[in-house]
């Protein structure tokens, strides 16, 4: 595994946005003083409002259909959702780029690597006998939801939660990842719990249970909002953010990628990973709950686990237990 993959980017274009937008503006006329402007926030960050209405907590549904029988690959059942992309020739996939260890660009190799990756190749090895029959539709967090919807995608393998709310409108897999929601704070910081982070500046990615927990949690902090987590790396780098709090996983890839940083705290909530599918397309769903079932059962999950994660997250036993509602 090539470990520390995005750091060089982005702590280039952290160089390159503080050596170029520091600014010096010409005065107008003579006399008139010169002003100082601070370094643009990436990715159009923005501050959310304190008064911004909070959604309902978030309550996390794991429950999923029991799994299918899997066919021999390449043999699909006639008229079902696995055929169709059979005939299609590829399994297109939302996935992203920006999140270290778990689905980026290799800068080498120009491949989109990482463990969210590699259970999109195993879903498509079971249906084609080819795990590279993949197109990987790059897509932010907050287009995730909506990409299903429209059918632009077949599934979505992109750090997504299985909410309840989610689930009104998308169908999900079984869990294939079960993340804690901590905090990356500069070494040395004191910045150690949730109550630390009080009066502090914390980005977070739009769409996100996240972001809607740290407001919970807590309200006096000034939550900025951007595009995605290499943004807040960014902001994290240049200090015009004092944390960045998300899943533990995705904390991971930021500190993989600056050795200045630190995950920290304990957690301050679970989040269930799964594999985002199209409301009614049930027999895809018992599909890809008979591949996370396989993956368990063979060692796959596992060996993909320690691969990206071992060395940052530590051990763990066993893929995660699915919990099926008939």
């Amino acid at each position: 595994m090539m470990r520390r993959t995005l750091g060089g980017i982005a702590l280039a274009l952290s160089v390159t946005l503080a050596t170029s937008a520091c600014v010096v503006s010409a005065p107008e006329a003579p006399g008139d003083a010169v002003t100082s402007f601070p370094q643009p926030m990436p990715g159009s960050g923005t501050v959310v409002p304190p008064d911004t209405p909070l959604p309902a907590e978030v309550a996390m549904c794991p429950g999923t259909p029991s799994p299918s029988s899997l066919p021999p690959a390449g043999q699909m059942v006639p008229g079902t959702t696995m055929a169709d992309i059979f005939d299609r020739g590829r399994l297109v996939v939302g996935i992203d780029i920006g999140s270290n260890l778990l689905s980026f660009r290799d800068p080498i190799t120009g491949e989109i690597k990482g463990f969210d990756a590699d259970i999109a190749h195993q879903i498509a090895a079971a249906i084609f006998g080819d795990p590279n029959r993949v197109h990987f539709r790059i897509l932010s967090t907050a287009e995730r939801q909506q990409a299903l919807i429209d059918g632009t995608v077949d599934v979505v393998v992109k750090t997504m939660s299985a909410t309840c709310d989610r689930a009104k409108q998308v169908a999900f897999s079984a869990t294939y990842f079960i993340a804690q929601q901590r905090i990356l704070a500069p070494r040395g910081a004191p910045i150690n719990t949730v109550g630390d982070l009080s009066g502090r500046r914390v980005c977070e990615v739009r769409g996100t249970t996240s972001l809607d927990r740290v407001r919970r949690l807590v309200p006096s902090a000034t939550v900025i909002a951007a595009d995605s987590w290499s943004d807040c790396l960014v902001m994290l780098q240049q200090q015009q953010v004092d944390a960045v709090s998300t899943d533990d996983a995705i904390l991971a890839g930021l500190e993989d990628q600056d050795p200045n940083l630190t995950v920290t705290g304990p957690s301050m909530g679970l989040e269930y990973y799964a594999v985002g599918v199209g409301k009614n397309r049930t027999d895809l769903v018992r599909f890809i709950n008979g591949v996370l079932l396989r993956m368990a059962f063979d060692g796959t999950w596992m060996r993909l686990y320690n691969q990206w994660f071992t060395p940052t997250l530590g051990q763990v036993w066993s893929a995660p237990a699915a919990q099926y509602t008939g």
